[in-house]
């Protein structure tokens, strides 16, 4: 599959089989991540892999009242916390980049991941505070993302069925709406 084919299917994943991930495929997803740019290279990604799927299941529920909408995880052969080491960002023109950095150290891990026939959900719904506490982070890191990974299941549940209908996450706007050329006005 050639990179504008991978990015063009990916999709986000919600049912898997329970097959876990060999250790060699997890292990490449997980240096796409460490290969990943970041601004002057402080690379503030930290990474929690969670393989087994009692610990997955026990750390579904403690992600707070909201992660509640992310029962699926639990059924995730792989779960992936993405954290973000503080100390290591860099801010720019009163922006910090630990955010963009890890979020960029993520999508090349799905990607990698696609590219394997594993698929995965970018999650943000959960009480950072809560699941902070119950993982005994260092208060400087902040958790920017959980990522499950699992070869997609053929049959999706309802639940599955009902959350891809609501977001509409196959519309794309076209390149017109979200393009603009700039072109220097002569004087």
């Amino acid at each position: 599959m050639d990179l504008m084919e991978l990015i063009a299917t990916r999709h986000s994943v919600r049912d898997y089989l329970p097959d876990p991930i060999p250790e060699e495929i997890l292990e490449q997803i997980l240096e796409a991540g460490r290969l990943a740019p970041s601004a002057r290279n402080r690379q503030p990604w930290r990474y929690i892999v969670f393989t087994s799927n009692d610990d997955i299941k026990e750390l579904s529920l403690r992600c707070g009242l909201i992660g509640l909408s992310n029962i699926f995880i639990r059924k995730a052969p792989c779960l992936i916390v993405a954290c973000a080491d503080t100390n290591y960002n860099v801010r720019i023109n009163h922006q910090d980049y630990y955010l963009v950095d890890t979020a960029i150290s993520v999508q090349q891990m799905v990607l990698t991941a696609w590219s394997y026939g594993i698929g995965s959900c970018w999650i943000a719904a959960f009480s950072e505070k809560t699941l902070k506490k119950y993982l005994q982070l260092p208060d400087s890191w902040r958790i920017v993302a959980l990522l499950p990974l699992g070869y997609p299941a053929e049959k999706k549940t309802l639940y599955t069925q009902a959350l891809s209908v609501f977001p509409k996450s196959k519309n794309r706007l076209p390149l017109d709406k979200i393009v603009t050329y700039y072109h220097k006005r002569s004087s």
